[in-house]
């Protein structure tokens, strides 16, 4: 079974201005992404607004992830819905399509017990042979999964890892204790990097690596594989005014405000949800200019196909 690492963001999706989905600048974010060095990406979590599209409309962004990426980096395709049902075949279809992996956040409106949870997970792993990572979010789904609930579910043979995104890194260290070999943890939000992989995490979840995924790459490398902390530090230092103004509840309007400060189309988020406001694209601005963020390229066709391997 796969297993992941390195800096995975979770990309938002890009609507016009009547809240279609913008293939086009779809495609740009995601080989921007890729050649800019990101480990994996991860299309229909929280910042890609899953909750507010269609079945149909979330097939059609991972299509269109998976057409871009051509097998280059994995695409982790979020399937999660309040129902199981709905679940399974959003995870079927990703895998017929060709997703490396799913995220799967708990089921949202209403509160399932342990057991029902258990069972919910347990189909949706039958379903599919690729790997599955929990995803731990009880700011948006009303369920905090316990380490020792985790560890449970890490029995099922698919599900392989877990975003853990409480805010308390202690967890990474906790889950790990529990769980068996091969069950990873990643660090799902981007003020506590340090702290996660310290305790064991396998990757980063960052939403600020939409915006500065080289910079974010970087640092993983600094701290994770040449474990240069001093340096890392620094770099980390550098970049935390923007990671903490991303970790807030308005993260999508402002992630893509950012966005579309560095040239791309992300349009508008669905309401509810609003623009950022004139002042926090004037802080977005400020820090992506200090920082020197690149901006984003259009690409107007598909990457080439990835070469067969002999």
């Amino acid at each position: 079974m796969e297993r992941f690492a390195g800096v995975m963001p979770p990309i938002p999706t890009p609507f016009n201005d009547d809240y279609s989905l913008n293939a086009d600048a779809l495609r740009s974010l995601v080989e921007f992404l890729v050649v800019e060095g990101v480990h994996a990406i991860i299309p229909l979590g929280s910042t890609g607004e899953f909750a507010r599209q269609s079945i149909e409309e979330r097939k059609r962004v991972l299509e269109v992830c998976l057409d871009q990426a051509q097998g280059r980096i994995p695409v982790i395709a979020g399937t999660a819905a309040p129902g199981t049902r709905e679940v399974i075949e959003l995870s079927q279809h990703a895998e017929r399509a060709g997703a490396r992996g799913l995220q799967v956040v708990a089921p949202f409106y209403g509160k399932p017990s342990e057991d029902e949870l258990f069972e919910h997970y347990r189909r949706v792993a039958d379903s599919v042979g690729i790997p599955i990572l929990i995803y731990n979010n009880p700011g948006t789904s009303g369920i905090d999964m316990s380490p020792p609930f985790l560890a449970r579910l890490s029995e099922i043979p698919n599900i392989t890892g877990v975003k853990e995104a409480t805010g308390d890194p202690k967890r990474v260290r906790q889950i790990l204790k529990l769980a068996p070999d091969g069950f990873d943890v990643y660090a799902g939000t981007d003020d506590y990097f340090f702290e996660s992989f310290l305790f064991g995490a396998s990757g980063w979840v960052s939403g600020s690596a939409n915006l500065i995924p080289r910079r974010c790459v970087d640092l993983y490398e600094l701290a994770v594989v040449k474990e240069d902390f001093k340096a890392a530090k620094v770099a980390y230092a550098d970049i935390v005014d923007l990671c903490d103004m991303m970790e807030t509840e308005a993260f999508v309007q402002n992630i893509k405000a950012g966005l579309e400060i560095l040239g791309l189309e992300a349009g508008p988020p669905r309401p509810p949800f609003l623009p950022a406001g004139p002042e926090a694209r004037d802080q977005i601005k400020t820090l992506l200019d200090n920082l020197g963020a690149r901006s984003i390229p259009s690409v107007t066709s598909r990457a080439a196909p990835v070469a067969p391997t002999s």
